[in-house]
């Protein structure tokens, strides 16, 4: 009986877990970039696999790198799980990608307070390519050259051609306003969400996460496989954090984080060369490298100013080790600012350096590598005190034997010696050179 009642017990509950319905809440907050990418993948990844209800991917960023986006777009569009875009909180934001992203969810929503817009695309790394959209009832307007500034290049032109027609995509996908698509790649334009709800660019308007819930129970959405309905009412909502890799992920591509990996990995590899032997320094400084350069790969990265701040630091290092004056010191210092305000592309919006950051680091580069190169100087130029080249200019006692051939008694040991004039026993005599182990030796002029 005692078997039956706990059998029933763990049966009861066992179903009630598989019965939990629950939607899960993706918070996407700051710059887009490759983690915010691999967060949302492998999100939508889960939640298909564990029978997820909903995601709602709860939306406050300034914007982001097209290569990124586009990988979050392209998950979202062919998500088997319905998505909800949501701008929130009060005063969030989803500008620049943020706006490609929100009309790519089947369902966007936004918090009073909030704006969304400003989508025109910014040149990193080249010309982005254009990825497809999953075809839409109706095929978008095509974009014309002639609504674009005259003075654009054609680079730009082309950037802007394809941002607008994959705004329009994913607009018409889902039966969103199209034509303002096009204005906020064109123009920049932007809206507030009661704005936005006019004109048919988002679907609605919910203050909380809750109110969200209530206002999307029983809405059909478009997802890649077909229609389907939603229901809701009793989703229990739960925060999805990304794992810890791409925890780390985020911090490795924060520009500033990249920037100090690079400094310090620059001052330990100095380090060890001014003294090999050391270890410690070396290791840490290639590791910080290593580190840095895997950052500077997942962002939009001049590397013109990579070799300016190279060339400012060894600038100041030539400084130190043959002085003129400031010059070669004030320059390596202007080179390295300049490198570090052009190092990251400032038109990436959440990608940008900040000045004072720059400013302490360049101030902090000069005074770091003087002290190092300083140092392993001084340690070069100090004289020798051991081993054969020590023992010249010396002071010690003549024994016996002088003139010609004779014994010195030198740092407690006694040593053949060779005198060109004589030298009377208990007399101080100074090394002036070796041949082999006799020691060449003159008296000590007194004052």
């Amino acid at each position: 009986m005692l078997f039956v009642s706990l059998w029933v017990g763990v049966s009861a509950d066992a179903t009630a877990a598989t019965e939990r319905r629950v939607a899960w809440v993706i918070e996407l907050t700051g710059a887009i970039g490759p983690a915010s990418a691999t967060y949302v993948e492998d999100a939508i990844a889960a939640a298909q696999s564990e029978g997820v209800e909903l995601l709602i991917l709860r939306l406050d960023t300034p914007g982001g790198l097209d290569a990124a986006m586009r990988s979050i777009v392209k998950s979202i569009t062919a998500s088997a799980v319905p998505i909800v875009g949501y701008v929130a909180p009060t005063g969030a934001r989803a500008a620049s990608a943020g706006t490609y992203i929100l009309y790519a969810c089947p369902i966007a929503a936004m918090a009073p307070g909030t704006n969304l817009g400003a989508a025109t695309p910014v040149q990193i790394g080249g010309v982005p390519t254009s990825d497809p959209v999953p075809p839409p009832d109706q095929a978008p307007a095509s974009s014309q050259d002639e609504t674009l500034p005259a003075g654009g290049d054609a680079a730009g032109r082309k950037a802007i051609n394809d941002a607008a027609a994959y705004l329009r995509g994913l607009a018409t996908l889902h039966g969103r306003n199209a034509d303002w698509a096009e204005q906020a790649v064109r123009a920049g334009a932007s809206l507030a969400a009661e704005e936005a709800l006019g004109i048919g660019v988002i679907d609605l308007i919910a203050p909380t996460l809750e109110g969200l819930l209530q206002a999307i129970d029983g809405r059909r959405v478009r997802l890649q496989h077909g229609e389907r309905r939603l229901d809701t009412r009793d989703l229990e909502l739960v925060p999805h954090p990304p794992r810890w890799s791409v925890r780390l992920l985020a911090i490795l591509s924060d520009p500033s984080v990249a920037y100090i990996l690079l400094l310090v990995g620059i001052y330990g590899l100095i380090y060890e060369f001014a003294n090999p032997g050391a270890v410690l320094p070396g290791t840490l400084g290639a590791l910080s490298l290593l580190l840095a350069l895997y950052a500077f790969q997942l962002l939009p990265v001049n590397y013109a100013g990579l070799a300016l701040i190279g060339l400012g630091l060894l600038l100041m290092v030539a400084e130190v080790l043959s002085p003129s004056f400031g010059g070669l010191g004030l320059g390596g210092i202007a080179a390295f600012i300049l490198g570090s305000l052009i190092l990251i592309d400032a038109e990436a919006p959440g990608f940008e350096i900040s000045l004072s950051l720059i400013l302490g680091l360049a101030i902090t580069s000069a005074l770091v590598l003087s002290l190092i190169v300083g140092l392993a100087l001084q340690a070069h130029r100090r004289p020798v005190v051991s081993g054969g080249p020590g023992l010249i200019g010396a002071v010690g006692e003549a024994v016996a034997g002088f003139p010609g051939s004779g014994r010195v008694r030198l740092q407690g040991e006694v040593w053949s010696a060779r005198s060109e004039g004589p030298i009377p026993a208990g007399t101080q005599v100074r090394v002036k050179g070796r041949e082999g182990l006799t020691l060449l030796v003159e008296p000590v002029q007194k004052a």
